[in-house]
């Protein structure tokens, strides 16, 4: 039996908890970092980072988008190396903020100054689009379940069925939840073909006090399946067999001169 593996699930600031859930044959990268601010960013997420880092770490040749060449609302397109295009709808735009602030209601910028800002309801969505299949999502998430409300990815699978996969985010709002202000990571990669996707939909759902929570999106990378590495993603570079070759003949040249230096000087 196949089983969905959460390879780094960890909810608050000082608690780590690893999720054993029904099978989805993906692998989940989580990590979050609370807040409780409106005004104060973050100055540093290291849990959310790490949970990136290790996404990132099975993947091979993909590219971020930082949204910081880019203005405007819905759609967005945007183009990744070896995983084609991606196209933003529904309900968003383009948002920029200085670092070291907030827009004053908790949300900001993982990178740079520049996020979209996304909302996510029962009524009103936001969706990425895939020009072809792809087999890897990741993306920080700033501001999410301020409105106690659930944040869950609707994949649409190149079969035309759909899945959905819950962000394990904490929740709280008011004016100091630790919801408010935090930064989360969240990826997912395909174990197999049957995985891919062509596209994402966030949907959130049981908002306290309407239908949407609107937050931050900010560094997303996708991936083929073809730039999946996992488990045996590659370190250092092995030789090809000319550079062995190469080697091999250096090797044997040294030896030759040592021999006739040694015969030489006897």
């Amino acid at each position: 039996m196949r089983r969905n593996i959460l390879a780094a699930a960890i909810i608050g600031a000082a608690s780590c908890l690893t999720i054993a859930a029904p099978a989805h044959a993906y692998l989940m990268f989580f990590g979050q970092d609370d807040n409780g601010s409106n005004t104060v960013p973050l100055a540093a997420h290291p849990l959310a980072t790490g949970a990136r880092t290790s996404f990132l770490s099975s993947l091979v040749g993909v590219g971020t988008e930082d949204f910081e060449a880019h203005s405007g609302g819905a759609p967005l397109a945007l183009t990744f190396p070896g995983a084609g295009s991606a196209t933003l709808t529904g309900t968003g735009s383009i948002v920029s903020v200085p670092p070291g602030a907030t827009n004053g209601f908790g949300r900001y910028a993982t990178s740079g100054s520049k996020f979209w800002e996304a909302t996510a309801g029962t009524t009103s969505s936001f969706s990425v689009d895939l020009s072809t299949a792809i087999a890897a999502f990741g993306f920080f998430g700033i501001d999410i379940g301020d409105f106690d409300g659930q944040l869950s990815l609707r994949l649409t699978k190149t079969d035309a069925t759909t899945e959905d996969i819950v962000v394990p985010h904490g929740t709280g709002g008011g004016t100091t939840g630790p919801q408010n202000g935090s930064v989360l990571y969240f990826g997912l990669i395909a174990e197999g073909a049957a995985e891919e996707f062509t596209k994402v939909e966030f949907v959130n759902t049981d908002v306290v006090g309407g239908d949407t929570d609107v937050f931050a999106f900010d560094d997303l990378t996708i991936g083929s399946l073809e730039q999946v590495c996992t488990p045996n993603c590659p370190q250092v570079p092995e030789p090809g067999p000319l550079a062995l070759l190469g080697i091999a003949a250096a090797v044997g040249l040294l030896t030759l001169r040592r021999a006739n230096r040694q015969t030489t000087i006897g």
